[in-house]
């Protein structure tokens, strides 16, 4: 065996990057394996039960996951783990939730020792209504999410056949008069809606907006679209009157400024969340209409409130669009409880060898804190120095090199702490956008970087996501949310649009050397070298 990967005992994967097979292996762990630290030549992989249990769902069983281990293995897989993978995927699907003959949700299981064992939990007593049968237990008509989730966390999850309320039709097509839906987006769809619910997998810039609208021809009834922002709420009404035969009467907007309910109505995870007198005012939307179909953008940033709001929506097809499952609080098991299983995945270089997406060349750039900004970082408390490290002033010389070296190019330079922003934009003399600048001089400075008369920006963490940005092919990344994975992907998405002359996107990350910058920095990379992308270190005085 000559294979690239060693599978260990403990169920990490380790991954020979340097390897001729590397790319292709790591392709292919991507479908069941967690990427947990990717130094420069040997990247750790981790065989997790939710991984395995997404690829289960996906169509994957495990003939295929030892399959891939087999095909890439340096040295025979140890007999634990093949044990181990097998019976884990075998567990789901073992329990399946159906409708019963009179309309009532039951669990059943060909397994009565299974069922026994689920329905003598404490928790799940309180949801199931009494045995039915020897193999079925009726479950209470409100409960159907919160089984899922906690079969999942008893280790047994089920398998959601109960079907789905069809909504008020209403009609709506694609209208490719200019455009043609790619063959991924059409396959995304198919294995969503072969799934019945569940989350769409593909990199910023590859048409995630496309697949939503697409699904919503199949489903051709009233829909919900919950989304991060007001601007990506318009970007999104925008793309659906371009991209398909709804009309502006169709479409409503709700949000902070807005309050219409249309048959295909497009609302923030801010508005749904909001209390008055302790209570969620607007819960009334999720039954404003008949929703067939719920769409849940950016759904690795749903808040937890709108988790347990989907609780009680499984009766409708739910769709959950991302660049990446990773969530910081670890509530991938809520999204694939509430939301669905991983149904489509493209890797991010897949599409890119397409030519959907732009390629990417990511650095890193190592600065020196002067002495002063060195002993006041010794002498802080550990939950001040990363503040210091990252908001250090002479980054300011390094993007005043870097801008020099892409002059002309469209560039965003994007940070966590206000301040800095301020700062940073008024030493460049550049225009700054944060979550405190109006929604429409927001969208005024987008469209004038759209169109080249402002080609610097300085933005917050608003620009993370569902942000249209299309010819954006800088990216000057100068703090962050302290080790975010999900935050880099997002910063790097905004570069990934194909650019009309061809040119490559550079994405840069300036960090403190030897300080927490650097460490959290290395965390941020993780889901990046997942995905095929390696980074160059540079130092500021290479620039």
């Amino acid at each position: 065996m000559t294979g690239p990967l060693i599978v260990q005992s403990d169920k990490t994967a380790l991954l020979e990057v340097d390897h001729p097979d590397a790319v292709d292996a790591r392709h292919d762990l991507a479908v069941f394996a967690e990427l947990e630290r990717a130094p420069e030549h040997i990247h750790t992989y981790r065989i997790t039960k939710l991984g395995l249990w997404n690829a289960r769902a996906a169509g994957h069983d495990a003939d295929f996951v030892l399959g891939v281990l087999d095909r890439y293995a340096k040295f025979a897989v140890p007999t634990s783990v093949r044990t181990d993978i097998v019976e884990t995927m075998s567990r789901y699907g073992r329990l399946v939730i159906r409708r019963a003959e009179d309309g009532g949700l039951e669990l059943t299981s060909e397994s009565p020792a299974i069922l026994v064992e689920a329905g003598h939990h404490r928790k799940m007593a309180d949801l199931l209504g009494g045995r039915i049968s020897e193999t079925a237990f009726r479950i209470q008509d409100w409960a159907r999410g919160a089984v899922k989730q906690e079969l999942l966390k008893l280790g047994w999850p089920a398998e959601d056949l109960a079907g789905y309320t069809e909504g008020t039709p209403h009609p709506i097509d694609l209208t490719e008069t200019d455009w043609k839906i790619r063959d991924y987006q059409k396959l995304a769809v198919e294995k969503f809606w072969d799934g019945g619910s569940g989350v769409v997998v593909l990199p910023c810039g590859a048409g995630k907006t496309i697949v939503g609208a697409s699904a919503m021809t199949v489903a051709k009834t009233n829909t919900l679209i919950l989304v991060t922002n007001t601007v990506s709420a318009r970007q999104w009404k925008a793309e659906l009157l371009k991209r398909t035969s709804l009309s502006e009467d169709d479409i409503g907007e709700y949000s902070g400024s807005v309050k219409e309910v249309k048959p295909v109505t497009i609302a923030t995870y801010q508005i749904l969340t909001t209390k008055r007198k302790n209570e969620y005012a607007h819960l009334a939307l999720l039954n404003a209409k008949d929703w067939g179909l719920i769409v849940y953008d950016e759904v690795h940033l749903l808040p937890a409130p709108i988790f347990k709001m989907t609780a009680d929506l499984q009766a409708r097809r739910r769709l959950g669009l991302t660049a990446t499952l990773v969530r910081e609080d670890g509530k991938e098991g809520d999204v694939f409880s509430l939301i669905g299983p991983k149904r489509f995945d493209a890797p991010w270089k897949e599409i890119e060898a397409q030519g959907y997406i732009a390629p990417a060349a990511c650095f890193e750039v190592r600065v020196d804190l002067q002495d002063e900004e060195r002993l006041d970082y010794a002498m802080s408390a550990q939950d001040d120095r990363y503040r210091i490290a990252a908001t250090s002033p002479v980054k300011i010389k390094v993007m005043q090199d870097l801008l020099s070296r892409h002059v002309g190019e469209p560039t965003l330079i994007i940070g966590q702490y206000l301040d800095q922003i301020y700062t940073v934009a008024a030493a460049l003399g550049v225009p700054f956008i944060t979550g405190e600048t109006p929604v429409d001089e927001r969208e005024r400075l987008f469209q004038a970087f759209r169109e080249g008369a402002e080609p610097t920006l300085v933005v917050s963490k608003v620009a993370n996501f569902s942000i249209d940005l299309p010819e954006a092919s800088v990216a000057i990344q100068i703090s962050g949310s302290y080790g975010s994975r999900q935050e880099e992907a997002q910063r790097l998405g905004r570069l990934l649009r194909p650019k009309a002359d061809g040119r490559k996107a550079s994405f840069y990350t300036i960090i403190a050397r030897d300080t927490v910058d650097q460490d959290f920095a290395q965390n941020r990379q993780r889901f990046l070298a997942e995905q095929g992308y390696s980074y160059e270190i540079l130092d500021a005085e290479q620039l």
